[in-house]
């Protein structure tokens, strides 16, 4: 999830703004030349402070001056009208409508093939996989010119999620062995600069991206893998929620301010209370032979490992010195922005549940 899931939304110009002039200046709105497909995010400085006091105007300054900065329009100007607290607490900083929009879309064709046929649920995760692989990629070669080959990576990823789904836990780490010799080999065909960094981050992202996503074949797998798929979306959803609703109307004190200063404790206690709730449900309604504690127990861990899967996104952005890692889903960023929570609880999910009713 984003930097501003948890927590009091931030004030408007949060991120800084693409349109302002330089530094200092007065003029005109400044055009930009075409629209980023990804936004620059602020670097967070080592002082102390609130995240909203120190990136007020930490956008990417530059141009040349304006003519009107050299002659300013001296005519009476009607003053702007004040933003309120309140109303800067509201703004979320991105398009509500489009995020519920497409929210519901992908809802819609997650429980649809979910539920209709199996194998079309695994080419979901799939596709997902391939993309996600393709954003991480390109942001390291565009902001870290770091090239892990994206070839062996999208077909090894691929081969990770199908054969984790048919033949399990041995035939997915087969497929990451696989993965990793390819990527060492397919860099050769490169100038030997820069390899080991290369490879290292190519055998990063194989593990990142598919080879946790497996773990969602893997419940897939089981005669109530639909199941249990639901349970590990909707925990994870519900986690997410529960930590924005309690942070924005009760979160003060910052969880991790230097790393993403939208995530309070209180929300991280929203998302402990609200995931271990539905944990008890899910268990007690939806999984085959659950019992009502362990959901609690579910509920708990789902809680720690997307709060962390989270944070651990947020340490790559703040690296790249980017807010999303894309731009194709409108209000919410890309593919790998959806997936930072659900990426590291899905073998927490899968484990627990093999624990407690078994893997089939």
């Amino acid at each position: 999830m984003n930097d501003a899931s948890w927590g009091a939304p931030p004030r408007a110009g949060y991120w800084g703004s693409t349109d302002q002039g330089p530094a200092g200046t007065a003029g005109p709105v400044h055009e930009a030349a075409y629209a980023a497909q990804t936004r620059p995010m602020p670097i967070v400085p080592d002082a102390g402070g609130d995240q909203d006091d120190r990136d007020q105007g930490a956008a990417d300054f530059g141009g040349p001056l304006f003519r009107d900065e050299q002659e300013p329009d001296i005519r009476p100007q009607e003053p702007a009208a004040p933003q309120t607290a309140n109303a800067a607490k509201k703004s979320a900083g991105r398009d509500l409508r489009a995020a519920i929009g497409v929210g519901v879309g992908l809802g819609a064709v997650i429980l649809a093939s979910l539920f209709i046929y199996k194998p079309v649920f695994l080419g979901v995760i799939v596709v997902a996989v391939v993309v996600g692989l393709w954003e991480l990629t390109s942001r390291l070669a565009e902001k870290k010119a770091i090239r892990a080959p994206l070839v062996p990576l999208a077909v090894g990823g691929a081969a990770m999620v199908v054969a984790g789904f048919v033949n399990g836990a041995e035939g997915a780490w087969v497929a990451m062995a696989f993965t990793a010799l390819a990527v060492l080999v397919w860099r050769m065909t490169e100038p030997p600069e820069d390899y080991l960094r290369d490879v290292t981050a190519g055998i990063f992202a194989a593990f990142y991206v598919p080879f946790l996503a497996t773990f969602v074949a893997l419940m897939l797998a089981a005669d109530d893998g639909a199941w249990r798929v639901l349970t590990f979306l909707v925990l994870t959803v519900v986690s997410d929620t529960g930590a924005y609703a309690v942070g924005w109307r009760f979160g003060k004190n910052k969880l991790a301010p230097r790393i993403s200063p939208g995530k309070t404790r209180e929300g991280l206690l929203g998302a402990v209370a609200f995931a271990m709730v539905a944990g008890a449900l899910c268990t007690h309604f939806l999984i085959d032979g659950g019992v009502w504690w362990q959901g609690l127990l579910l509920g708990l861990a789902v809680a720690v490992s997307a709060t962390l899967g989270d944070l651990g996104e947020s340490m790559i952005k703040r690296d790249l010195g980017i807010k999303d890692m894309g731009a194709l889903l409108p209000g919410h960023g890309g593919i790998m922005d959806r997936l930072d929570s659900l990426l590291p609880t899905a073998p927490v999910v899968w484990l627990l549940l093999v624990v407690f009713v078994g893997s089939t």
